[in-house]
């Protein structure tokens, strides 16, 4: 019994984790709740033809470039044979979400040349599609922010080549067609690294994370043109948000009025293990956090009756050893001992069924799976641990008195087995020797 009121305590501060959680931290909204941005952008190909494969380039940089802003459940799509739509929930600054969807990263290194007795500067032929990463750093010497630049291979063997060419002379640094940087080359570089100092004033910390930003992003296959852009108003997320809670409302009104009539005590103890689970299921969402649909929602909800689904089938299987003539503490462990398989096989098949969709749906699919998985995984717990404990500690180790608070009639219930000398772990499962 010490154990088991450990085990309860441990679920009571849980409860109050999650409550703390979701009073202070705020809901993850998508575009279809909260509002946003939709933005449709148009291939600009020039004389060529917009192929499929450059269209699927594009917006696979695209969603790369709108993960940069940190927004998730973006919805990049195509329309047409040129044509995307993005939208983005949740933003408010379209001009910076606009700069990155449509700004290309142009960076190349050039070397001086002299053009008709003037000092110009020539391509290299070394640019940003040479370049593996950049990274946010500060100047050791003078504490001033840079952008660290690491090439992939071909652009570590250009960039030795030409440090070797130019040792005692400036490699000139261009980003977007302007001069950053112009270091002199003091020894040929090999290990492909470079770094952008920005000049004697250096970088502002804004600057130089976009900068970052822009060049891991790289640049896009085919340019594009943002053509059409308009926002999406949350009325109709207020209204779905609304009738979501009403749904919600209902189905677990009518879940726990049917557990409570059918199941009696237990089902009472499975109504409280259900809020329980719901207020710890809803504070992950807000923790993790989730960004919550429409679609999300319904994952939410569903996953509820999930979890009464365990429940079911753990009284069901109670209330056999109970007709069977098992003690009350025998009958609870074995209802649940002999049910976990089940409830963990029609659990698992359903975290597959959310791994498959979460990995090959679009992002809404992602949001129901997202959800309805973390739900049946929540669930388990609520169901094997919470209503457990509850059992034990209400019921404890006493005789069944009142078969009705199981909804049994005493002429169900057959005589209790006497067992002498019976081991541990089978006498859990009312087996007898």
């Amino acid at each position: 019994m010490k154990n088991k009121l450990m085990m309860f305590w441990a679920i009571v501060l849980i409860v109050i984790v999650s409550i703390v959680t979701i009073c202070v931290k705020p809901a993850k909204l998508g575009l279809d709740l909260v509002g946003g941005s939709r933005l449709v952008l148009e291939a600009q190909p020039g004389n060529g033809q917009v192929t499929p494969d450059m269209m699927s380039s594009l917006q696979f940089a695209i969603e790369n470039r709108v993960n940069k802003l940190g927004v998730s459940e973006t919805v990049v799509q195509r329309s047409g044979e040129k044509r995307l739509v993005v939208e983005i929930p949740d933003v408010s600054d379209l001009n910076q979400a606009k700069a990155y969807l449509g700004e290309t990263a142009e960076l190349d290194f050039r070397k001086p040349v002299i053009k008709n007795g003037e000092a110009e500067w020539e391509a290299t032929g070394l640019t940003g599609k040479d370049l593996e990463k950049a990274m946010l750093s500060s100047n050791a010497q003078n504490g001033q922010w840079v952008v660290d630049l690491e090439f992939n291979g071909e652009g570590t063997k250009k960039f030795a080549e030409l440090t070797k060419k130019l040792v005692g002379q400036p490699m000139a640094i261009f980003f977007n067609g302007e001069l950053q940087s112009a270091p002199v080359i003091r020894e040929p570089i090999t290990g492909g690294r470079a770094q952008i100092s920005g000049g004697e004033g250096g970088f502002a910390v804004e600057e130089a994370k976009k900068m970052v930003d822009l060049l891991n992003a790289g640049a896009l296959p085919v340019p594009a043109k943002i053509i059409e852009e308009n926002t999406v108003g949350p009325t109709l997320g207020a209204d779905s948000i609304a009738k979501s809670r009403v749904a919600g409302a209902i189905g677990l009104g009518f879940v726990m009025i049917f557990m409570a009539l059918y199941y009696r005590a237990p089902g009472l103890i499975a109504d409280i293990a259900l809020i329980i689970y719901g207020t710890i299921l809803f504070a992950l969402f807000k923790a993790i956090p989730v960004t919550l649909t429409l679609a999300g929602i319904a994952g939410f909800i569903l996953s509820i009756g999930m979890a009464v689904d365990a429940n079911i089938l753990i009284f069901e299987r109670t209330k056999e050893e109970l007709r069977a003539g098992r003690t009350l503490f025998t009958a609870i462990n074995s209802g649940f001992d002999r049910a976990f398989t089940s409830i963990f096989d029609s659990n698992m098949t359903t975290i597959i069924t959310c791994t498959i969709l979460y990995c090959l749906g679009t992002s809404i699919v992602k949001g129901f799976a997202l959800t309805l998985a973390i739900g049946v995984m929540v669930s388990m717990f609520s169901a094997i641990t919470i209503t457990k404990n509850f059992m034990h500690i209400i019921f404890g180790t006493g005789k069944l008195e009142k078969p009705q608070l199981f909804g049994l009639k005493p002429e169900e219930i057959n005589a209790e087995y006497q067992a002498v000398e019976t081991k541990r772990e089978k006498a859990k499962f009312g087996i007898l020797d």
